[in-house]
């Protein structure tokens, strides 16, 4: 929905389950719910997450002329689609598998450019489209990575099928004049989890005669889950990517759990140990007296390393309904979230701001309310600080 002329809020369909275009297209009853509740009398956005799956069934012409019929229908549009998990993601164990097939396979670069298809032909006239995608790779996958991942074997040609995406990208805005762009989401473990190494990469490829192409079509996807896991302060690294001429395709809005660990550490220990669920990756980062950072890949390792005396406070990358501050003794780092948005409103960086919980179904049994309900109430939560 627009929030103000040109600015587009939603939140992302990979809440619902669905890998077929069949169930995908059953799940969209809950964005008809959400929209009656959240924008009953004005067009409502969709950030789509489809599958490799949904994605080629989708794309077959008959269903994409009838879906655009549906949007048509019910006063919705398309702006903004998660590539990311090309796989199941529901009911499964997802965990890194969350990352394949990565960027160093065709598969990746097909499913993206179906994607983009796809949205080329769904997206309105005189919007900017984006699909956000995986961090390149998983990073310990690759045992020698290391700076964001340069010296990985094969880095080169994930950076090639980047560069073929954006040339791919290139062709539709001369073609049809839309402006598309690649939103790359860094995550905690990812080949690229943090600014800086979202920079180096970026730099890499922004030279030489594609320069301008990459510019216009290579962005970032800000997840605020991720960069506060990082314990990334969001001003500094807003501004470093702004230095760097570096368009933010989206601001993917999300809370991680934290936890201070100067008071009742068992009973932190206690109430983390609903959130060590078998489906997702829940990355985490302890951070030390010393404001050393030790990182684990999983919760259930941290949780076991937690009885050192010297950890001040732990982060880890699980989504978290994000209008609660806190959860007992655990904390929601929903402070970023207002930050972001507090420097969103004096200076707006980007078009696209989506919420993105998409943990309902593995959350401890205290959290879980009508969804239709929660997502109104985190669309609303924004729109709030927007306004105040």
């Amino acid at each position: 929905m627009e929030i103000f002329p040109h600015q587009h809020l939603t939140y992302c369909t990979n809440i619902h389950p669905g890998e077929s275009w069949a169930e995908v297209r059953e799940s969209l009853r809950h964005v008809l719910a959400v929209k009656q509740l959240s924008s009953p009398d004005r067009p409502f956005g969709i950030g789509l997450r489809l599958s490799g799956r949904a994605a080629s069934e989708l794309a077959e012409a008959p269903r994409l002329m009838a879906f655009k019929e549906w949007l048509r229908e019910h006063d919705c549009y398309v702006f903004t689609m998660n590539g990311f998990p090309y796989g199941g993601f529901h009911a499964e164990v997802v965990k890194d598998q969350v990352h394949a097939p990565d960027w160093s396979t065709r598969e990746r670069v097909v499913y993206t450019k179906l994607l983009f298809d796809i949205l080329a032909e769904l997206l309105p006239e005189g919007m900017d489209g984006g699909v956000s995608t995986s961090p390149l790779s998983y990073k310990p996958w690759h045992p020698e990575a290391g700076g964001g991942g340069a010296q990985v074997p094969g880095y080169a040609q994930m950076e090639a099928h980047i560069l073929e995406v954006i040339d791919h990208l290139d062709g539709i805005r001369r073609r049809t004049g839309k402006v598309l762009h690649l939103d790359v989401e860094p995550e905690p473990d990812g080949l690229l989890e943090n600014s800086t190494e979202f920079i180096q990469f970026y730099r890499r490829l922004a030279r030489g005669e594609r320069e301008a192409a990459v510019r216009e079509h290579l962005a970032i996807c800000y997840d605020v889950c991720h960069f506060a896991v990082a314990y990334e302060d969001q001003a500094s690294a807003l501004k470093a990517l702004a230095e760097e001429g570096i368009r933010i395709g989206r601001l993917q809005i999300s809370a991680a759990l934290k936890a201070d660990l100067t008071t009742d550490r068992q009973r932190v220990h206690d109430s983390l140990q609903p959130y060590d669920e078998p489906v997702y990756l829940h990355q985490v980062a302890l951070r030390r007296k010393d404001r050393s950072i030790d990182r684990f890949p999983d919760l259930a390792p941290a949780l076991a390393a937690l009885h050192d005396p010297d950890y001040r406070e732990l982060r880890t990358h699980f989504h978290v309904p994000i209008y609660a501050d806190s959860y007992g003794v655990l904390q929601s780092t929903n402070d970023a979230i207002r930050e972001t948005l507090r420097l969103w409103k004096a200076a707006p960086y980007t078009r696209h701001l989506e919420v993105e919980t998409y943990t309902w179904d593995v959350l401890p049994d205290h959290q879980r309310l009508s969804l239709t309900d929660s997502i109104h109430r985190e669309l609303d939560w924004v729109r709030r600080q927007l306004q105040e």
